[in-house]
């Protein structure tokens, strides 16, 4: 039998450890902490303890992102027919929360409706079955959330019924990307966007906050669906580093005070004061 060694307290550069301890007046354990996680300078450790909205990432970075906000504003200047497409785990269905609710609050005039699959009738992802319904409702436009990078199947139909389709995902995709009006993945081997283990909905996210900046919308109309995004955060298990970090920071001060009907029934079965 085989055991895991477990070095959790690996002893880094002593140079840093004191210039850490020095710099933050903190004690030698929690210096060799933060050096562990190579938060090894002032600045680092700011980040990590105080982290700004100030450091998420120009959104327009994300590979196709002009292409989706522009498609995006198409639909809403045309009043199309949308169909928000998410995974049924929790990041699909916050993502599917938050995108539906920002669409039907600030543009009242799409037809909106939602499509969350079947576990057991049609598996994980894009199925076949909610692309026939999307065809058979006339939606013009769809747009998955947590899924949709390994719908190959499933988008090339869509492609020949004529309907749009914006991928929103974050999974690892196959060597041949699906067929897509816009495919928003930090994953992709083409995307030069700087932070790549945002949950599906943080992805999302990053769709509506390039959709307020291109329409000069406040950005308060998408930082108010933070607690979204940082449940999907913890329930999807991606690293709270980076830009995830300063998403669940803010995120939790909303879960924190008065907010969604929805999540205030959760926490109050779940006893959360």
């Amino acid at each position: 039998m085989s055991y895991k060694h477990w070095n959790i307290f690996a002893t880094p550069n002593q140079e840093i450890i004191n210039a850490l301890k020095n710099e933050l007046n903190i004690s030698e354990p929690t210096a060799v902490l933060l050096a562990n996680r190579e938060i090894v300078n002032f600045e680092q450790a700011k980040a990590f303890f105080r982290p700004e909205l100030s450091m998420l990432h120009d959104p327009f970075l994300m590979k196709d992102m002009q292409i989706a906000v522009d498609r995006l504003e198409k639909a809403i200047s045309n009043e199309e027919k949308v169909l928000v497409y998410g995974d049924y785990d929790v990041d699909g269905t916050t993502s599917v929360s938050m995108m539906y609710s920002f669409l039907k609050e600030n543009f009242p005039n799409l037809t909106l409706e939602y499509y969350i699959p079947d576990r057991y009738k049609e598996g994980y992802g894009v199925s076949l079955l909610g692309i026939k319904y999307a065809h058979e409702g006339n939606f013009d436009l769809i747009i998955t959330l947590d899924c949709g990078i390994k719908g190959g199947l499933s988008l090339k139909l869509a492609h020949e019924y004529g309907i749009d389709v914006i991928v929103c995902d974050h999974h690892l995709p196959d060597d041949i990307l699906p067929v897509a009006t816009a495919i928003l993945d930090p994953k992709r081997a083409d995307c030069p966007y700087p932070f790549k283990e945002l949950s599906g909905c943080g992805v999302g996210f990053k769709l509506i906050e390039a959709l307020c900046l291109q329409l000069q919308l406040s950005k308060e109309l998408a930082l108010k669906y933070l607690d979204y995004v940082t449940i999907s955060i913890c329930a999807d298990i991606v690293p709270i580093v980076g830009e995830n970090r300063v998403l669940a920071y803010y995120g939790l001060k909303l879960l924190n005070r008065n907010t969604k009907p929805g999540i205030e029934a959760l926490k109050n079965i779940a006893g959360i004061k």
